[in-house]
């Protein structure tokens, strides 16, 4: 038997849990999450290692809208960039939905990929019944190499996700060490995670307009110390993260680095500062610091 191995890129509209299935088929959280659409904003890689096949997954930005500033221009770029440049594409829908943006999602992937329609949540579906006219009509909107109907919040049906898209990867060796689980590093995941936290904290839109910048990364024997910025657009903005008496960032700062010590298997000293970068979404020059040019 001939070994396999590929890249994989998730991609879908927003919210249809791209992340949580990443993270599910690898076994560990390497793409944070939260209820708010776009939470996703770099291209994030999950390895997992079988007997036989390697697959290299890559978590995409929900096909974020056609806005103008840098930071959106950027984030259009890496779902065109997963959607064209991986073996196979994974297109993720929520069960039973399919509306505009999931046909607009669909349409960015070019005509001659690989893709296999994922039917994610299925869990919520009462009736598995109702899923037949669904297939029927979501298979007519493209000539899919599988449609397989998953959820990656109970597991159900990822071993047949993983067995179709292994027939669909070329073959060749792993293109990793099977214990490796990301080509990312630890700064780029306190990040991260510090992010994750202001997106399940904050209210509707305040999310959009911060970052996390990491400072300084230091390992003093077992702990890892970091210093890390949180980047607003006003001081008004400044004082919501902040909270009464800077209780909101430091649940944020101390729900962070719990993670972070789960992740890294060891203690993390995290400080945290709020600081105002006007029109960041917009200054090429901090989009650069943070890994989006």
């Amino acid at each position: 038997m001939k070994h396999r191995c590929g890249t994989v890129a998730l991609v879908g509209r927003p919210n249809t849990g791209k992340s949580s299935l990443l993270n599910k088929l690898v076994g560990e959280k390497l793409s944070i999450v939260s209820p708010r659409p776009q939470t996703t904003r770099h291209l994030v890689t999950g390895i997992l290692t079988r007997p036989g096949c390697q697959y290299v997954f890559v978590d995409a930005p929900g096909n974020p809208p056609h806005l103008k500033s840098v930071l959106q221009k950027a984030l259009n770029r890496r779902v065109a960039e997963a959607a064209s440049q991986t073996d196979v594409v994974l297109f993720v829908v929520e069960a039973p939905r399919f509306g505009a943006e999931d046909k607009a999602a669909l349409e960015r992937i070019p005509a001659g990929q690989k893709v296999i329609a994922v039917l994610n949540k299925v869990d919520t579906v009462k009736h598995s019944a109702e899923l037949i006219p669904y297939l029927e009509r979501l298979s007519k909107s493209r000539n899919f190499t599988a449609l397989v109907p998953v959820s990656a919040r109970t597991g159900k049906n990822l071993p047949e996700l993983l067995r179709v898209v292994a027939d669909a990867l070329p073959e060749g060796p792993a293109a990793y060490p099977e214990d490796q689980l990301t080509d990312k590093d630890e700064r780029f995941f306190a990040a991260e995670m510090l992010r994750e936290k202001l997106f399940q904290t904050l209210g509707e839109e305040l999310p959009y307009r911060c970052e996390v910048l990491i400072d300084s990364f230091k390992e003093e024997g077992r702990l890892r110390r970091i210093e890390a910025s949180i980047l607003v657009e006003r001081e008004s903005q400044k004082a919501i993260v902040l909270g009464t008496g800077g209780e909101r960032l430091k649940a944020m700062a101390t729900a962070a680095r719990k993670d972070l010590e789960r992740l890294f298997e060891g203690k993390v000293y995290l400080g945290v500062w709020v600081k105002v970068r006007r029109a960041w979404t917009d200054d090429a020059r901090v989009l650069r610091q943070l890994g989006y040019e």
